[in-house]
């Protein structure tokens, strides 16, 4: 029930069609607003009853949660929202994490070249990832703070040369319910309440599905912390309380019936879900992982008691770094983009080695759009 219905001194009362009509993928990503947007993390969600395209921004959502029984579209739109990404943004400009519990849900994404790291289906490495996520915003807003600005987009709009410049880190999590439900649940959830306390200006969010919202698997810290909501069919009205704060999702009919919550609202909006279809997900992935390969920090990788600061305490040094030292003495080049693409690392272990490097004196302080200053000698 609508009451009032808007402009109107009258009251709406929402009837489902017995035949659903699907939102397809293609109709709506070539619609003008999304065509002259310049976000990178811009995605369609759906169309609202009166057939209007609602459409989500992750950084200004910043964090989503997405829940649903089996079959209700909650994995068609996680699969919306990555190509969505892939058609809008180059793989320096947006970086995903995958975590896929079931080991198939996100496969095709699997060569694509905006991972950071194969996709995790090891719930014993997922833990390590997250925190390592952790270290990689700490670290950024060390950078921010050394450079004297306040987020992901100062710092970009200061570095002049592109490949400087810091991706947004997007961390997908298909179902948490695997993660909540091991012996790693209290340093998961610590995790995820971190990042979704303080990694909007880092430029990293996320976005954890789960098809078990219960108040195990969906904490009231975890909860709190992440205001956009998407709830799809659930099963009963204790579900869709756990989700939205409200009834309403367990009377949704499936197949993409959803309701979507802002952040700073109280009501949620009715919407049929986009989708797109096995085929159009097989076009967009090859043809991104034709253009380039990818580049996997392995360092998302390793075991939780490892993960903290790439798997390195913070007086050792890292395995390539007399490496790096030889490459920077030849080259007189001092930049994390250039260390990955000469040692075919990933980008936080590249600029961990240039913290490194500036830390015991081998290199100057970033200064701006100008380069480092380089103290080697090239014997």
């Amino acid at each position: 029930m609508q009451a009032p219905i808007n402009g109107m001194a009258a009251v709406g009362i929402e009837v489902p069609n017995k035949i659903t009509t699907p939102v397809q993928f293609r109709s709506v990503v070539g619609q003008e607003p999304i065509q002259k947007a310049n976000s990178k993390l811009l995605f369609p969600i759906g169309k609202d009853v009166v057939g209007e395209v609602i459409f989500g921004e992750l950084s200004t959502m910043p964090h989503l949660l997405v829940a649903g029984s089996t079959g209700s579209g909650k994995s068609v739109m996680i699969n919306s929202i990555i190509t969505s990404i892939l058609m809008r943004a180059r793989p320096h400009e947006v970086k995903m994490l995958l975590i896929d519990p079931k080991r198939v849900e996100l496969l095709p994404y699997a060569n694509v070249p905006h991972l950071l790291s194969p996709i995790i289906s090891n719930m014993a490495l997922a833990a390590g990832a997250l925190k390592k996520v952790v270290f990689e915003m700490e670290h950024r807003y060390t950078l921010f703070s050394q450079n004297g600005v306040k987020n992901i987009s100062g710092y970009n709009d200061m570095v002049k040369k592109e490949e400087e410049k810091l991706p947004y880190i997007v961390v997908i999590i298909d179902e948490l319910a695997d993660l909540m439900l091991t012996e790693n649940k209290k340093s998961v959830e610590e995790a995820i309440m971190r990042l979704t306390q303080m990694a909007r200006a880092a430029g990293i969010h996320l976005i954890v599905a789960t098809q078990r919202p219960s108040t195990d698997v969906i904490t009231g810290v975890i909860k709190a912390n992440i205001p956009s909501r998407i709830s799809f069919a659930v099963a009963n009205q204790y579900d869709s309380r756990t989700i939205l704060d409200s009834n309403g999702a367990e009377k949704l009919i499936g197949r993409g019936d959803m309701l979507f919550m802002k952040p700073g609202t109280q009501k949620a909006i009715r919407a049929q879900g986009i989708y797109v279809a096995d085929e159009e997900i097989a076009r967009i992935t090859q043809f991104c992982a034709s253009q380039q390969e990818p580049q996997f920090d392995n360092s998302y990788l390793e075991e939780e008691s490892s993960a903290n600061g790439g798997g390195l305490s913070s007086d050792e040094l890292d395995p390539m770094y007399q490496q790096a030292i030889q490459l920077i003495a030849s080259s007189g080049q001092a930049s994390t983009s250039y260390l990955q693409r000469k040692l075919r690392i990933g980008y936080s272990r590249a600029s961990r080695i240039i913290d490194q490097l500036e830390e015991n004196g081998l290199i100057g302080p970033q200064n701006g759009a100008k380069s480092r200053d380089i103290f080697i000698k090239n014997d």
